[in-house]
């Protein structure tokens, strides 16, 4: 067996256009689906020799970038690759500083979008545009990066403005767990206090609503 790919978006249509050109890359592959960002972390987990994940940011259950964070957090070592009808030059710098490997629009053709399944297949990563030596936003992203999912988890939850308890409770954590959290969170991203780690992230595209 050839190992197992991802295919990670909401609409089933795209999904079945992805699961050809997956196919077509790699036949003997065994292709799994998710419609939500829940139902990808799951697939994550309990997935046979997971090669590559195939990556929507607008999926319900994602905020702006969370996405990618939060699936890098599960498994660094599997390449993620994004392909989203986000809008915006940057789009592609900033998935690749979270963790993707690449980005192509939705309406790349199908033969750009087998070339880059066969690139991050591969081992291949797009060229990344250097960032200008010291530049604050780029040692923060990879800082966001390197939360674990639970991190990413009360870190979201502190843009959503709910209080320690509440978290403790949506989590099935205790209060002191999410403290613990917190201040693991706040050392990473090197701020003083929770309203401090909530602009960093915002200012990263963590809290994008789509």
């Amino acid at each position: 067996m050839t190992g197992t790919i991802l295919v990670a978006d909401d609409h089933p249509l795209f999904r079945q256009a992805l699961t050809l050109a997956v196919a077509r890359v790699l036949p003997e592959a065994k292709v799994i689906e998710a419609g939500t960002l829940a139902a990808a972390a799951r697939a994550v987990g309990s997935a046979d020799r997971l090669r590559l994940i195939l990556l929507d940011l607008k999926m319900p259950g994602a905020i702006g970038y969370s996405g990618i964070a939060m699936l890098h957090a599960e498994c660094s070592e599997v390449p993620i690759l994004v392909i989203s009808s986000a809008e915006g030059s940057a789009a592609a710098e900033e998935v690749r500083a979270f963790g993707a490997v690449g980005f192509l629009r939705k309406d790349s053709d199908l033969a750009a979008i087998e070339q880059a399944i066969a690139d991050a297949l591969g081992g291949g990563r797009p060229a990344i545009r250097s960032a200008p030596e010291g530049q604050p936003l780029d040692s923060i992203r990879r800082e966001v990066a390197g939360l674990t999912p639970t991190q990413l988890k009360v870190l979201l939850a502190v843009l959503d403005g709910l209080l320690n308890k509440q978290i403790a409770h949506s989590l099935g954590m205790s209060e002191a767990t999410v403290k613990a959290h917190m201040t693991a969170i706040m050392r990473k991203l090197d701020v003083q206090n929770r309203t401090q780690a909530a602009l960093v992230a915002r200012s990263l595209g963590l809290d994008l609503k789509h």
